[in-house]
């Protein structure tokens, strides 16, 4: 995800031109209306994205689920709020945390509101300003580097199973246990399986030695060649960087290696029994590890990613233009008409703009990400949830942005309490909610769809039971 989804972008291009066309024009009432309206549009596309849209895509792409992972395109245990649902891979962990920390400028902005202050509002509302397009700068900064981030875990994660594979091969060919009594390594040990690699007896093992040791190496889970393999126990054994491995640097790193791979837990007891363990553990370890980071070829995805980026911020920013104009010329009379119908139909204009504008301005990317949650493979329900944390952060800081400047220009009055309370709800418990797990049983998507009555429900409350409104 080098970029926030083209799809999302038409969808920013509404939400932001309309305050912006509406709150310049007409005098200071009519845009303190206008920007009301628009607040109303934001926080129900927010609350739609994470609720309605988030849980339908679980439904639509339930697959089983073994061992906390969802299997590709198997679904043979109909709607079990269990067994059945989707998983994600660890970036969309992390999409859904940036999302949590994107709400900040929505705390900032309250703040006089919960000290009863009057005399400070004006400067809550530039410091959550200033906030927000620090915010924005920094995820599009993240979005450009996010690919690189990606291969350098995918890196580390790749070494972590050249330095299984190469332990558990020593273990084999060991003449006693690597590690002694006590689980300290055992340099001796060590020191006996460089003799028996070292076939020319020169005290220094090549880059031949080297690839014949690895040969009968399998490497699981990763497509890693035996060349590939040699290069990382160079670099990491080779510290004089003479091209070669002597005896001290070779049992220096088989000792790090070994030390690596054993972590925090201690040893005790047996050394034998307990280095099939500790190794064992490692592997389980970097392999739920390389299969969080790389979920069904998504490091050829990040690739070609890479190679298209320009390609893709031009066309981004295309549509972004395209949109602009087109909610440039309507933005005036949808204002228009949304006062109208309310006035019409004696229904709030912030319902109006909450409930029936995000459905229409929200219908295509909803009819888009369910389409596509439903191939039910991890790798489109990681996209597709991953475009959803990312279409809110952008709420949250680019449409905010736009608004905290108006209002600041302006001179407007900051008064949308419940529906930042709404927004900072919906935002914690869902992006709680995809912080610390991967795996979404169907009891998620009843939690995710349950919350929009109740964020109507809690508006209601808030504007007309206790007047925050």
């Amino acid at each position: 995800m080098l970029l926030p989804s083209l799809f999302c972008f038409d969808y920013y291009s509404d939400l932001f031109c309309f305050p912006i066309v509406s709150g310049l024009s007409g005098s200071k009432e009519t845009a303190q209306d206008q920007v009301s309206v628009g607040m109303g549009l934001l926080a129900g596309s927010t609350v739609l994205l994470l609720t309605i849209i988030w849980g339908t895509c679980v439904i639509v792409g339930k697959c089983d689920i073994e061992n906390s992972i969802a299997l590709d395109s198997v679904d043979t245990r109909g709607f079990s709020l269990t067994g059945s649902g989707v998983s994600t891979d660890i970036w969309t962990s992390y999409a859904a945390r940036i999302m949590i920390i994107s709400v900040l400028p929505f705390v900032i902005v309250q703040l006089p509101q919960l000290l009863h202050s009057t005399s400070g509002r004006h400067l809550a509302v530039l410091i959550a300003l200033i906030v927000s397009l620090l915010l924005l700068a920094s995820y599009c900064f993240y979005q450009v580097f996010q690919p690189w981030i990606q291969r350098r875990k995918l890196e580390y994660v790749r070494h972590k199973h050249v330095i299984l594979g190469f332990l558990r091969h020593l273990k084999q060919r060991s003449l006693g246990r690597l590690l002694k009594e006590n689980g300290e390594p055992d340099r001796e040990v060590i020191a006996k399986l460089f003799h028996t690699i070292d076939d020319n007896r020169d005290g220094n093992l090549t880059h031949g030695e080297l690839k014949a040791l690895v040969v009968g190496i399998q490497f699981e889970e990763v497509d890693l060649d035996h060349d590939d393999a040699v290069k990382r126990i160079m670099n990491d054994f080779d510290t004089s960087r003479n091209q070669l491995v002597e005896e001290s640097e070779f049992v220096n790193g088989v000792c790090r290696w070994l030390d690596r791979a054993r972590g925090s837990r201690p040893a005790s007891g047996d050394a034998g029994p307990h280095t099939v363990k500790f190794l064992s553990n490692f592997h389980m370890e970097t392999k739920r590890e390389h299969d969080l980071l790389d979920v069904s070829g998504q490091n050829e995805e990040v690739s070609e990613g890479v190679k298209n980026a320009k390609w893709t911020t031009v066309k981004a920013l295309l549509f972004l233009l395209l949109g602009t104009i087109i909610a440039a010329a309507f933005a005036d009379p949808l204002v228009d008409a949304v006062d109208n119908f309310s006035d019409a139909t004696s229904i709030p204009a912030f319902f109006i703009s909450f409930i029936a504008l995000p459905l229409a301005t929200n219908s295509s990317e909803a009819v888009s990400a369910i389409i596509f949650a439903s191939r039910d493979k991890r790798q489109t329900a990681s996209l597709t949830f991953s475009e959803i944390y990312g279409a809110v952060t952008m709420n949250n800081v680019l449409c905010l942005s736009v608004f905290l400047a108006l209002v600041y220009v302006r001179g407007l009055t900051w008064d949308f309490s419940s529906e930042v309370l709404v927004i900072l709800v919906v935002c914690i418990v869902m992006g709680a909610l995809g912080s610390f797990r991967t795996c979404f049983p169907l009891w998620t998507s009843i939690i995710a769809i349950l919350l929009y009555p109740f964020s109507l429900a809690l508006v209601y409350v808030l504007d007309y039971v206790f007047g925050w409104s």
